[in-house]
């Protein structure tokens, strides 16, 4: 089967709702007080992160492979992905019985490596982009005689991605903006189709991040536009903005510290465009988290990061006499100060120091940056010189 390069209408994502019942999760939508009072309006929001393989790809992979005939199936399916759409394949492969090879770019978060592995699918490094993966694909179709999966040009996966788009009317009727990521664009183009024809004064915003290089919502890096979805959507969608990483990483700390919600950088972008004020529109808003799967590293990092920003961690430099009871004295006054230590750390060699004194540097948990900078102006008053290193 070739790819379907149509763009699928309202009958094929309402077909391929039925081809992924009870396979595909119906993935739910949660109210965030948290996220409504900062951006001035209701948020909800829909959780595809919760979804089979932790992202909304299974949808799209389920259609397509539930559509190929025996033969097809008996000679295997291939995908390239950055990640989730691998694993959605590999994962429906797997269900169906299908032998399935995907292949990846050397850059490509190990979580998502890892988790094509587990699915069964024999799983090929290749490339240091996803454009890299996709010319190694297309070249082992074309020797081995398998299917190709494509991860956004094709009609049967963007019609299952569509199906989020009818859960969504049904679970928040009342909805005035939809704010979508967009990749190579089949999840826009999915939803964006499902609610112009049952919905069309709905707002509908795509998300991009990283136009100009690297970014940490890897699951949308996809560097050249999409010669299929990108035209539809400049027709489809209201609006398309673009997210920092740092507003990316803002939105990741809050949905996983105030809604409980792992959520990757590409999940979270719709998220940070409502915080920065770009999506626009009126009304119910619902940011679709499109997937979970952030490797454990880029957490922590986004973590330490997006807490540092807050003014939620200090690390500061300082300097006391290097006598018996100064260093007690100085985490006594950021006791005194509620400021939780977390590590201490003295330097004396190799450093540009009096020979009577002793360099201390402080990494403390703190409320917010006000409670920081009380305590830099506390130590200050004391008489400490103080160097505010984060």
């Amino acid at each position: 089967m070739a790819i379907q390069r149509t763009a699928p209408t309202l009958a094929d994502i309402q077909e391929a709702r039925g081809r992924i019942a009870g396979i595909a999760e119906v993935t739910p939508i949660y109210l965030s007080e948290t996220f409504s009072r900062r951006v001035g309006r209701e948020v909800r929001l829909k959780a595809e992160n919760l979804q089979r393989t932790g992202a909304f790809k299974v949808r799209g992979a389920v259609n397509k492979l539930a559509t190929l005939s025996a033969e097809e199936r008996a000679a295997g399916v291939v995908a390239a992905s950055a990640g989730n759409h691998g694993q959605a394949v590999a994962w429906a492969a797997r269900e169906l019985g299908i032998h399935a090879r995907i292949f990846v770019p050397d850059t490509a978060p190990m979580a998502k490596v890892e988790a094509c592995k587990n699915y069964g699918a024999e799983t090929v490094l290749s490339g240091e982009i996803f454009e890299d993966a996709m010319a190694a694909a297309l070249a082992d179709v074309e020797e081995s005689g398998a299917t190709f999966i494509h991860p956004y040009e094709d009609q049967f996966v963007v019609a299952g991605q569509g199906t989020i788009g009818l859960e969504l009317l049904e679970q928040e009727p009342e909805v005035g903006t939809v704010v979508i990521p967009v990749g190579g664009g089949g999840l826009a183009l999915g939803i964006a189709t499902a609610l112009r024809a049952l919905r069309p004064e709905v707002r509908i915003v795509g998300v991009v991040a990283g136009k100009d290089g690297y970014t940490i919502a890897d699951g949308i890096a996809v560097k050249i536009p999409s010669e299929f979805t990108m035209p539809l959507l400049e027709d489809l969608l209201d609006d398309i903005v673009e997210v920092t990483d740092e507003e990316i990483s803002e939105a990741i700390v809050l949905l996983l510290e105030r809604a409980k919600l792992v959520v990757e950088g590409a999940g979270a972008v719709g998220v940070a465009a409502l915080l920065s004020g770009r999506a626009g529109g009126q009304g119910v808003a619902v940011p679709i988290l499109s997937g979970g799967n952030i490797d454990t590293t880029m957490l922590i990092s986004v973590m330490r990061h997006g807490l540092t920003v807050a003014g939620r961690y200090l690390v500061a430099r300082t300097q006391v006499p290097d006598l018996p009871g100064e260093l007690n004295k100085l985490l006594t006054l950021v006791a005194e100060e509620r400021g939780n230590l977390v590590s201490v750390e003295h330097h004396r060699e190799g450093m540009d120091l009096p020979v009577s004194a002793t360099e201390v540097e402080l990494t403390l948990v703190t409320r917010d940056e006000d409670h920081c900078r009380r305590l830099i102006s506390a130590m200050e008053e004391r008489g400490y010189s103080v160097q505010r290193l984060k």
